[in-house]
């Protein structure tokens, strides 16, 4: 099946370099631009594209608040957003995570990190640069927050508690599989059992919640 992709960026040429990319990969179709931020949401809510790929900084509404409407808490049948920014440490990208997004890129991430996590939001699973995960997830540990992190509604079992950390270091399924010597369907077994127990839309928000409950330190 093919990848259906909506492009959003305000700079022509960032969104025509990212198109070409996109349209360069076997199974992947950008089907739809947009220059800002009501524009994405108003097109991504006509085309229903299989992935999302959102600057963070638009004009009108910033890549936050279009991924919020379009993949927020309480959106039904939410769409897919992977984020893409200039900045590694940007101040909207905790609230991007918050709001739905399911991935988070550098632009200068290159073309085959890029693939992989349009690949991994069609699939339902998220991705961050792994080479910024770390340092991202820790600083967003690090900030003040006005509640105490959420509690699993049910406790985590040795075996979940060895996934979560790896998906915390941003590792893949195929990655968690060959490290702890388990099948891919049992990790994605773990994986579907940490996001019930957390109440995580993704496992971004899986790994956030392991930076904030400190079982990960940077």
């Amino acid at each position: 099946m093919t990848i259906r992709v909506v492009v959003a960026d305000d700079q022509l040429l960032v969104r025509t370099g990212l198109t070409m990319i996109l349209n360069a990969q076997p199974g992947i179709e950008v089907v739809g631009e947009a220059t800002d931020g009501h524009e994405a949401v108003a097109v991504a809510r006509e085309l229903r594209p299989d992935v999302c790929l959102f600057d963070i900084r638009m004009p009108g509404i910033d890549g936050v608040e279009a991924t919020r409407q379009l993949a927020g808490p309480g959106v039904e049948n939410p769409l897919a957003i992977v984020i893409i920014t200039t900045f590694d440490l940007d101040e909207y990208i905790h609230g991007a995570l918050k709001a739905g997004a399911r991935g988070f890129l550098l632009k200068d991430a290159g073309p085959e990190l890029l693939v992989q996590a349009i690949h991994a939001a069609a699939k339902g699973d998220a991705l961050i640069s792994p080479d910024i995960t770390r340092r991202l997830l820790t600083t967003l540990a690090g900030l003040e927050r006005a509640s105490p992190p959420t509690q699993p509604i049910e406790p985590l079992t040795e075996r979940e508690e060895e996934v979560l950390l790896t998906v915390a270091r941003g590792c893949t399924n195929a990655e968690i599989a060959d490290e702890l010597h388990i099948t891919l369907s049992t990790v994605k077994t773990h994986v579907g059992a940490l996001m019930n127990k957390l109440g995580a839309r993704n496992r971004v928000e899986v790994a956030m919640w392991a930076y904030e409950t400190r079982r990960v330190k940077g």
